[in-house]
């Protein structure tokens, strides 16, 4: 009987976990399904950085949530106008996304969120933050790199950056699209762990690329 009770017990708690699971997967898809649109609506992005941050404090073990909130703070921070407010949103990004690296550290997705963000507040006055903020998103950069040669993203970001630097401080087309077709090699073998895991950057990469030429 008692053995009975230990099989019965064990189910319970693998069938719980496996419909907290379920629960987590659904909500997870849910909200990242609707992120390509709210691109078109940085207000939503802050609705969804909220969804993310919720199903992060319900889960508490997973990065993803985290990264996602973090992902969507700093991508509205780049779409804000007032640059008086990107400041805290950045910081908003940052509480996020160190919460993530907490989770899982040397995280090369990490580490991409890392660069953006410190070119986020670089962006408030980019003339007198460059030296600052400039080195910290390179050295993220960099860091991403290292920690998965295989993905695209950092590369895609160096690359992003370097179209937007002027010539005259080693951007512009002539130096981003290599950077940048590098990348478009790495998101053509690159596969992400689930359904879940970033899997962004490449359409913006090819459309650089694209207009460059």
């Amino acid at each position: 009987m008692k053995k009975l009770l230990l099989i019965a017990g064990g189910c319970f708690v693998m069938l719980s976990s496996f419909a907290q699971s379920e629960k987590f997967t659904a909500a997870m898809k849910k909200n990242l399904a609707e992120l390509d649109s709210a691109f078109k609506n940085p207000a939503y992005l802050l609705t969804l950085a909220n969804n993310f941050e919720r199903i992060a404090s319900a889960e508490k073990t997973q990065w993803l949530p985290y990264y996602y909130a973090a992902f969507c703070q700093v991508n509205n921070g780049f779409m804000e106008k007032d640059k008086s407010k990107i400041d805290a949103i950045a910081d908003k990004a940052t509480e996020l996304i160190n919460k993530a690296d907490s989770l899982s550290p040397g995280n090369s997705e990490i580490s991409c969120i890392k660069s953006m963000i410190a070119s986020c507040h670089m962006m408030v006055n980019p003339m007198q933050r460059w030296q600052e903020y400039g080195a910290v998103s390179n050295e993220n950069m960099e860091a991403a790199m290292k920690q998965d040669p295989a993905n695209p993203r950092p590369f895609y970001l160096k690359g992003q950056g370097l179209k937007y630097t002027p010539e005259q401080f080693g951007g512009g087309c002539k130096t981003a699209v290599p950077v940048l077709e590098t990348a478009l090699e790495k998101f053509t073998a690159f596969k992400p762990a689930s359904e879940l895991h970033p899997n962004w950057g490449k359409e913006i990469a090819q459309q650089i690329v694209d207009g460059c030429k």
